[in-house]
């Protein structure tokens, strides 16, 4: 991307396991501001769990380790190990993955024989939704296609494995695809072939009206807070809905172009991040 954009700055809003294809925002220029409010936005995947084998990694790329029939597995039982893992759950992510122990990735550890064990951590599963379920050669091995929307730091990977654990057969990944990250979808994405025949991307003031609360400025209020001044807060400042919403407002001039983020404190709203007029930058998705 810095090659095909002509440009070295270019960042990503979190990158995607090696077998997984799907949606990967990336930031060029002055959009890679934004990347922070990207990062932890909820996602969704389709993905395939295969119940019956375990492998070290918990997909396909992994070694097998252990198999297990899964001919006995009812569709009920799945159904209810599935409902088991929706909603907010404690999550022990897959010891291949890249969260730092000791300074050092989780994966590099394992590839270098150490046993690692990660902490559980909080995550919410809003919505886990079988498709279908195949058994396969003589039903020694069952494969069930999902969709999974969940909270940033979710580990698929290791719902397959807790799913598989659950049901006393063990499971892993065999497929995963990233089809929406926040507002942004797959239908929005394009191939790098594609960004090499023309390098279509969201403007960043497009990109931030779909991410985050939309706030249209004044010609006077456009004035100060090009100089980094802070303005009287937006309507609806102080409500509870405002103190939860997370991310600033993204704060438009007449023209329509991105001009801050702002954060309202009080009865006042402060900019967080100024964007210099003209700035042509954009987000990118590619797949």
């Amino acid at each position: 991307m810095r090659r095909l954009a002509g440009t070295r700055k270019v960042g990503h809003a979190g990158t995607l396991d090696p077998m997984a294809t799907g949606v990967l925002v990336l930031g060029i220029n002055k959009a890679t501001r934004l990347l922070t409010y990207i990062v932890g936005t909820s996602k969704t995947y389709t993905a395939t769990i295969r119940l019956g084998e375990t492998t070290i990694t918990d997909d396909a790329e992994g070694e097998v380790t252990e198999t297990r029939s899964a001919s006995e597995v009812t569709d009920d039982a799945i159904a209810a190990g599935v409902a088991a893992l929706t909603g907010p759950i404690q999550q022990v992510p897959s010891s291949v993955s890249a969260i730092k122990v000791n300074g050092e990735r989780s994966y590099a550890r394992v590839r270098s024989g150490e046993e690692v064990k990660l902490a559980a951590r909080p995550v919410t599963i809003h919505r886990f939704e079988v498709h279908s379920i195949q058994r396969v050669d003589g039903g020694r091995v069952v494969d069930v296609d999902v969709t999974v929307e969940c909270s940033s730091g979710t580990y698929i990977r290791a719902l397959a494995r807790d799913l598989g654990n659950g049901l006393g057969v063990g499971g892993h990944l065999t497929a995963l695809r990233r089809t929406q990250v926040g507002p942004y979808t797959l239908d929005q994405a394009r191939t790098l072939e594609e960004l090499a025949e023309e390098l279509n991307v969201l403007e960043m003031s497009h990109a931030a009206r779909a991410l985050m609360p939309n706030r249209e400025l004044s010609a006077e209020e456009t004035t100060e807070i090009s100089f980094g001044r802070r303005i009287a807060a937006g309507p609806g400042a102080g409500t509870p809905e405002a103190a939860t919403a997370g991310n600033p407002a993204a704060a438009f001039a007449p023209s329509g172009e991105l001009v801050a983020l702002l954060a309202d404190s009080g009865s006042f709203a402060k900019p967080v991040l100024v964007f210099a007029p003209g700035t042509g930058s954009g987000t990118g998705q590619a797949q």
